[in-house]
């Protein structure tokens, strides 16, 4: 048992695979890294979701007493990512079990505890001393779900923010985070076509019945400028920019 322990510290891979994962080779690469602030721009079904859930469950197995939020625009949407989560655990030899367990969360024998939450500010006051939050739909939460998610790992040095999503256009946090120069996130991108699991058949049918807008920002991960938007977003930076110039 130490022995099966100490390998799964050392390569969560190891954790994966037994879980009944073979993780694709940039799931791979983001478990064994685990950096400490993450972007993951990922299409869908491309496994953005399973690698998520098996970082949450490596930070249940060996932090201390973890304590993991899972948030989400809506709650349905994060208790599909939690049951993902309770699902891979409950495959793994010898992992801890739960000792209260709702649809918003679970207890864990090892003192672990995992919730799940809608995405908005007033859900997450109040919560500390957090190990891992994990951020689905990121592009789609409110941005001042992140002002509110920041001080949750005020008091935990190696706290860590993993924020998944596909596209929702030229405005967020998230858009923001992505086009911005902070090397303090990890970014990750993975369109449809990079994963072995799409077909091109597939992706033929989905551009077909999404049209090539939708298509290309579900599946080709491009943001566009939202539908409201009277002028396009590039010519007011530039307008911007011209303007500043100006002034020198």
């Amino acid at each position: 048992m130490l022995a099966r322990d100490m390998a799964r510290a050392l390569d969560p891979v190891i954790t994966a695979n037994e879980c009944g994962i073979e993780p694709d080779p940039w799931q791979a690469s983001l478990l064994r890294a685990n950096p400490r602030r993450s972007l993951l721009l990922c299409s869908r079904q491309s496994g953005k979701s399973t690698v998520a859930a098996i970082l949450v469950i490596q930070t249940a197995l060996f932090v201390p007493a973890a304590q993991i939020v899972v948030v989400s625009p809506t709650q349905r949407q994060s208790n599909e990512l939690f049951r993902n989560i309770v699902g891979f655990l409950s495959r793994l030899p010898g992992a801890p079990r739960p000792t209260a367990e709702s649809k918003q969360g679970t207890e864990l024998s090892n003192g672990a505890r995992i919730l799940s939450l809608p995405g908005t500010e007033k859900t997450i006051r109040g919560i500390a001393g957090v190990d891992l939050v994990v951020m689905d739909e990121a592009a789609r939460v409110e941005d001042e779900l992140l002002t509110a998610v920041r001080p949750m790992m005020a008091t935990k040095p190696d706290a860590r923010l993993v924020a998944l999503t596909t596209p929702a256009g030229k405005r967020g946090w998230f858009y923001d985070a992505w086009v911005g120069d902070d090397p303090s996130w990890e970014r990750v991108r993975v369109s449809a076509s990079e994963c072995p699991r799409i077909t091109q058949e597939f992706l033929d049918e989905e551009l077909k019945a999404l049209g090539a807008i939708k298509f290309s920002e579900e599946y080709g991960l491009e943001f566009h400028d939202p539908e409201e938007a009277v002028f396009p977003l590039a010519i007011i930076e530039a307008a911007f920019t011209q303007e500043v110039r100006a002034l020198w």
